[in-house]
């Protein structure tokens, strides 16, 4: 799956919301929630008072791993290596046609944060530009997307469509965040209730925010999603095979799954 790739805009988008609406699918079906039409935490706009932030700091993370990282037990997934966290399941999301990992999720007491990583070019950030991409596209299928601060920057809080278990149009809210990092971009989709709950929102921040992104050094085309692994057996994390996820609204499906509790 070739995400992120310069010249196809539009599908680009469609690719990006899709991914998060799988997240929101998923985080969603695991809490045994769902929104009704018009119901959930509303949104608040942005307002043009809202003061640009400052360039985001990763001196506390996230790190590049040729930078120096403070010590502590990370599960290797290739691209990513996270920090491990009592209690958290982790998913990985595979492309069935190629057999490619294109994305991990951490669920943490009912939430969940989705990320994947991306090459980017050497001097100049990507997230201002998919942001309005991911915007767009969530407002052509008919949610509602507000470019906020936060704790990474600037960052987007949308209510994704979803379809209830009684045939209804419904809203559940994602978080999507971004850094730009060098010759890398990591994004993560935030939902459950830690996209509109600071408190719940900590451990995931905080996990988001302590990832290493594997870069590499070979050649490779802006917005290249970085592959991901299956985590090592050393890690004492044993996959386990998990049935696929119901269709969203969005036709773009996602593939099998791995899923493992540590």
């Amino acid at each position: 799956m070739a995400l992120f790739r310069r010249g196809a805009k539009d599908r680009t988008a469609q690719d990006q919301t899709a991914a998060g609406v799988d997240a929101a699918e998923g985080a969603a079906d695991q809490a045994g929630t769902a929104a009704a039409a018009g119901d959930g935490p509303e949104v608040q706009d942005a307002t043009p008072e809202d003061p640009a932030p400052a360039a985001v700091d990763r001196s506390a993370g996230p790190w590049d791993s040729t930078e120096e990282i403070p010590p502590g037990p990370r599960v290797d997934l290739g691209a990513l290596r996270l920090p491990g966290v009592h209690g958290m399941e982790l998913r990985m999301e595979i492309d069935k046609k190629s057999g490619t990992v294109t994305a991990v999720g951490v669920t943490i007491d009912g939430s969940t944060l989705q990320m994947q990583a991306f090459a980017a070019p050497r001097t100049d950030g990507i997230w201002d530009e998919i942001r309005e991409e991911i915007g767009e596209s969530v407002r052509k299928q008919g949610g509602a997307v507000d470019d906020v601060p936060g704790p990474f920057g600037r960052e987007l809080l949308a209510r994704l469509p979803v379809r209830t278990p009684e045939g209804r149009t419904g809203h559940r809210p994602a978080r999507f965040v971004g850094v730009d990092g060098p010759r890398w971009f990591l994004r993560g989709v935030i939902t459950g209730r830690a996209a509109v709950d600071e408190e719940a929102a900590g451990t995931l921040e905080n996990l988001f925010r302590t990832t290493v992104v594997v870069r590499g050094t070979e050649a490779r085309a802006p917005r290249d999603l970085l592959a991901l692994t299956l985590p090592n057996q050393a890690d004492g994390v044993a996959p386990q095979p998990a049935a696929p996820a119901a269709p969203t609204f969005d036709p773009l499906k996602r593939g099998p799954e791995i899923t493992e509790i540590r």
